[in-house]
């Protein structure tokens, strides 16, 4: 089992996985027209993965799987190819348009042949999968990577649950808007945000801690005032009831704010 192991070659590679949105609408109201639709609309994408230096891993069905050395160019080849199929889609009637939904991780992959295979390939397929159509959707470690390098927009959507990933993947959506724009940033507590958060919480409990000590001493002391008066009855109940009901309203603060 070690010696099978270490024959496994593994690398750090940005993955594309591509699918067209409604192929089999498509497939059932034009066969051939929708096959050539598709060769011609690949050709296009496989010439812009080639223009930033990606690789053409697969194509199978509608799909296609592609790993680029870098994310800023994988991202840029994106944005470049669903813009450029925009535009063939543009003078097309709705319901034959051809959209593909694209899917971008930078991840850890095994590599077999010419074949690439494990999470990081798993995790850009399922992101393809929950991509609007003509849309984009890339993983929040390609994210850290293009935030700052690309004059473009990104919509964090949050932690998603990928099937098959024990892990929830931080998912951003590109905006494919023309020209600069604000990237977003991941909105995840800092450090120093939560600590300030604990430091209150701990202050408070603190301050509800001695106001409980406080109360418990006056009550004992309403209750000393009560027996040593010998009046023979009980009163000191009613106002520790009121000093317990302010006590209660500080810890509900404390524990629900």
């Amino acid at each position: 089992m070690q010696a099978m192991a270490a024959t496994i070659e593994r690398k750090l590679t940005t993955i594309l996985c591509a699918d067209v949105a409604g192929y089999s609408r498509l497939m059932s109201e034009d066969e051939a027209g929708t096959l050539a639709k598709l060769k011609a609309y690949r050709e296009a994408m496989t010439q812009l993965i080639a223009e930033y230096r990606g690789r053409l891993v697969s194509t199978a069905g509608d799909g296609l799987l592609a790993e680029f050395a870098s994310v800023v160019q994988a991202v840029e080849c994106a944005v470049k190819t669903q813009r450029a199929l925009a535009e063939r889609n543009a003078g097309l009637s709705a319901d034959r348009q051809m959209q593909f939904r694209i899917g971008i991780n930078l991840g850890d992959v095994i590599v077999e042949n010419a074949d690439l295979y494990g999470d990081g390939v798993n995790i850009a397929a399922r992101l393809q999968s929950m991509a609007d159509p003509g849309g984009i959707l890339i993983s929040g470690t390609a994210f850290d990577h293009v935030k700052d390098k690309l004059a473009l927009g990104f919509d964090y959507l949050g932690p998603q649950t990928v099937k098959n990933i024990a892990t929830q993947v931080p998912t951003y959506r590109v905006q494919l808007q023309p020209g600069a724009a604000s990237p977003a940033s991941r909105p995840a507590a800092t450090e120093s945000s939560v600590e300030g958060t604990v430091a209150r919480r701990d202050a408070m409990l603190r301050d509800l801690y001695v106001n409980g000590a406080r109360a418990a001493a006056v009550i004992a002391l309403l209750l000393a005032i009560n027996l040593l008066s010998g009046s023979g009855r009980l009163w000191f109940q009613w106002p520790a009831l009121g000093i317990l009901f302010l006590l209660a309203l500080r810890a509900i603060r404390v524990f629900f704010r």
